[in-house]
C-alpha cells in the first residue's frame, strides 16, 4: 500500500483509524481502503452511519455559532479528527473575526494532517494530547498561547466521549476541565447512543462490535448517563436533545431519521 504525503511515518496504515472512518462517512478523502472495509462493515448493521456523522457536524457548527453569537471567541476543541469542510475555526472566525482555536486530537494523522491545514492560519493551532490528561491540555504551549482561560471559552467534546470507557473516568477529566474554565464558558457535547436510533439496539450492536475488533470500543451511553457530563453546567435551551432538535436552522421533521440516534447538548458554567 503507497503511502500518501499525508500521512505520517510512524502510524500504521494497515489498522482503521477512528478518525478517517469518520472522515470517509463525510466524503472525506484522507482514509485508506482498510478504513471503509471496517466503515462498510458497520454500515452493514447501522446503514445511516453518514447521515448521523453530517448531523453531528450541522450541530457543531449552530453551536460554534451559537457560542460566538454568545460573545465567546475562544474554543478548545477536544478529539478533534480530520479537518472537513466547516471547521470550527472557519465556523468561529466567520462569526467573529479575530476567534482563537486550538485543536486537540492523540490520532497522529488527524494532527499531521490539522499542522498542514493550519500551517497559514493566524491565531489557530494544534495539540497532541489525550482528553484523559487534561493538564497536559491547559498546560501545552499552544494553549498558553492562544486560550486566555481567565475568559470564557467553548469547550468542544464532539463525538468523541463515546470513545471513552467508564473505566478511564471521562467525567472526571471533563469535571477538570469544567473546573479550569472560566464562568459564561460552554460545554458542546454529542455522544452516540442507542436511543432513537431507527433500529433494534441489538441490530445497531453489529456496529458497535466493528468498533470493538479494531480495538476502538464504541460506548453506547444512555441520555442519563451522558447528562452526568454536564454536572456543574446549566444547560443551555433546549437542553440535552436529539441533534437536529438542538437550536435547528431546518424543520426538524425533514431530517432523516437516522439523523435521531444520540443526543448533544450544550451547558453554560456559572
Amino acid at each position: 500500500m503507497e503511502r500518501p504525503a499525508w500521512a505520517p511515518r510512524s502510524i500504521d496504515i494497515s489498522v482503521p483509524s477512528v478518525s478517517r472512518i469518520y472522515d470517509y462517512y463525510l466524503g472525506g478523502s484522507h482514509n485508506f481502503e482498510v478504513d471503509r472495509e471496517a466503515a462498510r462493515k458497520a454500515m452493514e448493521f447501522l446503514p445511516g452511519l453518514p447521515k448521523i456523522m453530517q448531523a453531528n457536524r450541522a450541530f457543531m457548527r449552530r453551536a460554534v455559532r451559537f457560542a460566538a453569537d454568545e460573545g465567546i471567541s475562544q474554543f478548545l476543541d477536544i478529539g478533534s479528527g480530520i479537518p472537513t469542510f466547516g471547521n470550527v475555526h472557519e465556523v468561529a472566525r466567520a462569526a467573529r473575526p479575530g476567534a482563537h482555536v486550538v485543536y486537540v486530537d492523540h490520532d497522529p494523522v488527524a494532527v499531521a494532517h490539522s499542522q498542514a491545514v493550519l500551517r497559514d492560519v493566524e491565531d489557530t493551532d494544534v495539540v497532541a494530547a489525550d482528553l484523559l490528561k487534561p493538564q497536559e491540555i491547559l498546560a501545552s504551549a499552544e494553549v498558553q498561547r492562544l486560550i486566555d482561560l481567565n475568559r470564557p471559552v467553548a469547550l468542544l467534546l464532539v463525538a468523541m466521549l463515546h470513545f471513552v470507557e467508564d473505566a478511564d473516568d471521562p467525567y472526571a477529566a471533563v469535571a477538570e476541565l469544567r473546573d479550569a474554565l472560566a464562568p459564561g464558558s460552554l460545554l458542546v457535547v454529542t455522544h452516540a447512543s442507542y436511543e432513537g436510533i431507527p433500529l433494534p439496539s441489538e441490530r445497531a450492536e453489529g456496529a458497535v462490535d466493528v468498533y470493538k475488533d479494531i480495538r476502538n470500543p464504541l460506548i453506547m451511553r444512555s441520555r442519563d448517563e451522558i447528562a452526568r457530563f454536564f454536572e456543574g453546567y446549566d444547560m443551555v435551551e433546549p437542553g440535552l436533545v436529539p441533534m437536529p432538535m438542538w437550536r435547528p436552522d431546518t424543520a426538524p421533521e425533514d431530517e432523516d431519521p437516522y439523523s435521531f440516534s444520540g443526543f448533544a447538548g450544550v451547558g453554560r458554567t456559572a
